[in-house]
């Protein structure tokens, strides 16, 4: 890593792998920042590695949010300054955290799970997300989503063969301890904090994470003199990271970082 250059921490959501975040590495790097997208715990495999483990990965299943978080706190300490931190989705809601613990030079949210206070009560969401939460099931056991529930949940409106790709590549096992932990005080930051600068980023097709949910989650900062920003994109959708024309969103946080 070339110490004369800004570092970008990408944090990563549930239910896929940290290979998401390869085409932004990529793209980012060649704007000149190092990157970073370290896996969560127990997760260091390919898709296909992961799944044959599935469901009797005790490790991965008795995961919980905080030790998810901490990891990626331990990572922004160990670098020699402040690294922007860039999540999505379970991963936006983690950025959050870590933005409130002020371990980012700005941090960029993107159709982010939202921070405990901000009651999810649109049906998109619910439907997207309750499987994961195994609810009267083992929490020893992991949880995979089903091809049918990722095309509900992240590739909406895309092409069968792109939908397949995704999920073939990307789609891991999960921790239910993990997903209930978003309901949890882990999830919990102080909204009157002064914080560093944070965009939040939505999509209008996003049946997971609507852009109605992360506009409330955004409103519920405290506008006290810190930078706090929203954007909304047309057409985007929960795989918003690889959905095809990422570049557009990715452009307009290249542009807002570099501003901070």
């Amino acid at each position: 890593m070339e110490t004369n250059k800004k570092t970008i921490l990408f944090v990563t959501g549930s239910f896929v792998t940290h290979h998401c975040w390869d085409e932004w590495k990529t793209y980012f790097e060649k704007k000149g920042y190092n990157t970073i997208a370290p896996p969560w715990p127990f997760k260091d495999g390919t898709a296909a590695e992961l799944r044959a483990r599935q469901p009797n990965d005790v490790d991965l299943a008795t995961l919980t949010v905080s030790e998810v978080i901490d990891s990626y706190a331990k990572v922004a300490s160990s670098l020699p300054e402040k690294p922007y931190i860039i999540g999505h989705s379970f991963g936006g809601m983690m950025t959050q955290v870590l933005n409130n613990r002020g371990l980012a030079r700005a941090a960029v949210v993107i159709h982010s799970v939202p921070t405990l206070g901000v009651f999810p009560y649109e049906f998109t969401f619910l439907r997207s997300t309750w499987k994961s939460l195994g609810l009267f099931t083992s929490v020893r056991k992991t949880y995979l989503m089903s091809f049918k529930d990722w095309q509900y949940a992240f590739v909406n409106g895309m092409p069968l063969d792109q939908q397949q790709k995704g999920w073939e590549q990307l789609t891991i096992p999960e921790s239910k301890t993990v997903s209930r932990g978003g309901l949890t005080s882990a999830a919990k930051v102080d909204y009157d904090k002064s914080h560093a600068p944070l965009l939040f980023v939505a999509g209008s097709e996003d049946q997971t994470i609507p852009a109605h949910l992360n506009r409330r989650n955004f409103k519920r900062y405290k506008r006290n003199g810190s930078v706090l920003e929203y954007k909304e994109f047309p057409g985007r959708n929960h795989f918003v990271l690889g959905q095809p024309g990422w570049e557009g969103n990715a452009d307009y946080v290249a542009d807002w970082i570099a501003k901070h």
